[in-house]
């Protein structure tokens, strides 16, 4: 039987006022991926932010049944690591620099300070994993979104959390990049003693991401399933609308644009 890696105990946070995350319970198993979703405003990326502990929060958050609250930043950053939607770049590091970063929380000393085979390996193969290696040496002012997407992922794999948040990890990467971030991150998952949260927009990509799916509404949970029995009906209620109509209508848009297509184009 697997243990509960990540729990969270009626959690409510927001800004100031009212709370925009309501006494929220959940937890999570080393080696599973949560997904959240649910529609703008419910709460979503306010209930990631409390998880880190970037917002403050009422309730408690543990991970291997060590609670969270009174850790230090960097006691804190070895359990528990948070992707953030993309955001301005302000300071002009390489692509290595940038990664090397994620294992702030592990030094002893100075994050450039010396060489460390053991953090110079990790950073390698994090680069590796998002295909960004060969890049190692390029300012981070000088990429694409989607190129500056890949290298926060492999800070974030370097940093070597137990628990990773992702908050629209798939914002600016094409298609062929979000099915690579999804497998990255589901095998990163299962080497064990870890486990994944991750807020997507994208219905289809986080059903085939997550083992199960915690629907928000109103900064509550409106459902908490495994994602092989979610009903894509609940759906429809919590967003305003028909979501499994607007899916098959896509699906066939693409089904009559391939009865269409020529078996064999000409040379």
């Amino acid at each position: 039987m697997k243990k509960t890696l990540l729990k969270a105990e009626h959690i409510r946070c927001g800004y100031g006022g009212d709370p925009v995350v309501k006494d929220i319970s959940f937890q999570v198993d080393e080696g599973e991926s949560l997904c959240i979703l649910g529609p703008n405003g419910c709460g979503k990326t306010t209930l990631l932010r409390g998880l880190a502990g970037i917002l403050p929060v009422e309730g408690e958050v543990s991970v291997e049944g060590q609670s969270l609250a009174g850790m230090s930043a960097r006691q804190r950053g070895r359990r528990i690591a948070l992707m953030s939607q993309l955001s301005e770049t302000y300071f002009a590091y390489t692509v290595y620099e940038t990664v090397m970063l994620g294992r702030y929380v592990h030094r002893k000393r100075g994050l450039f300070a010396g060489k460390n085979p053991e953090d110079e390996s990790i950073v390698e193969e994090s680069l590796r994993k998002v295909g960004m290696l060969p890049l190692a040496d390029r300012l981070i002012t000088e990429l694409s979104g989607g190129q500056l997407q890949r290298v926060y992922l492999a800070r974030t794999f370097a940093q070597d959390p137990q628990v990773i948040l992702l908050d629209e990890p798939t914002n600016h990467l094409d298609l062929k990049y979000q099915v690579e971030l999804a497998e990255h991150l589901k095998e990163w998952a299962g080497r064990g003693n870890r486990c994944l949260v991750g807020v997507f927009h994208d219905i289809n990509l986080a059903l085939s991401f997550a083992d199960r799916v915690l629907l928000m509404e109103n900064g509550r949970i409106a459902a908490l399933e495994q994602a092989e029995h979610f009903k894509p009906e609940l759906l429809n209620e919590v967003y305003g609308l028909d979501v499994g109509a607007y899916m098959r209508s896509a699906l066939k848009r693409w089904e009559e644009g391939d009865k269409n297509e020529p078996l064999s184009k000409p040379v």
